[in-house]
């Protein structure tokens, strides 16, 4: 089958799940854009056309899976329930996305590393790279913002529930920081043709973190 032209591209989203599902098998070192390309049958000129490099692509796929769980969960952390009922629905709702899109989980775990370290640009960069490395940089700050704001909401529920005294007193940001990461490597070893769904996976997760939390 002959492989489409940019003009003929397959949608933006289609190539983020792709590229999410071939860094998923391969890593990020390993994997090329023409592998990627290959994946949703376009040329590699034409998925050029879409992101300008590896390191683009990467971000755009780590800012689709930021976004995919903040959305939600935002919401909630902003609403008028209790601190239990906010955590419980924040939980559910991030499991449940991570189980319905395993492999953009997955990148979130094994491949930000790659976007902590940015290289600079060699002196004889031309005009359109600097411009480009700038706006990369932009929005890769832009999404670390976005990470850390999400594990804040997290923060901000548990620390209101210890304070009204619905929580036991904990290291709020300790206590954060590993049920985030249980939550992440959901996306690592979630198999959807395995024993328990989604859901219910996400619910059994919610039980566990809030009953470590009740008051002693």
């Amino acid at each position: 089958m002959a492989r489409k032209p940019a003009e003929l591209s397959v949608s933006r989203d289609d190539i983020l799940v792709a590229a999410a599902d071939v860094l998923q098998r391969n890593g990020y070192e390993a994997t090329t854009m023409k592998d990627i390309a290959a994946a949703v049958n376009l040329t590699a000129a034409s998925l050029y056309h879409h992101f300008r490099n590896k390191d683009a692509l990467l971000l755009a796929v780590l800012e689709a899976g930021i976004a995919l769980v903040g959305n939600q969960i935002e919401p909630i952390a902003a609403s008028d329930l209790p601190p239990a009922d906010k955590l419980r629905q924040m939980i559910r709702a991030h499991v449940l996305g991570l189980t319905q899109h395993t492999a953009i989980g997955a990148a979130m775990v094994f491949e930000i590393r790659s976007l902590m370290g940015l290289k600079p640009l060699p002196d004889t960069a031309s005009d359109a790279d600097r411009k480009a490395y700038a706006d990369f940089s932009t929005r890769r700050e832009a999404f670390f913002v976005r990470r850390d704001r999400f594990e804040q909401l997290f923060r901000q529920v548990i620390r209101e529930g210890v304070e009204m005294g619905v929580f036991r007193g904990v290291d709020v940001g300790i206590f954060t920081k590993t049920m985030l990461g249980a939550h992440n490597w959901v996306g690592v070893w979630y198999r959807p043709t395995g024993r328990l769904s989604g859901e219910e996976i996400a619910e059994m997760m919610a039980d566990s973190f809030l009953r470590s939390l009740k008051p002693e």
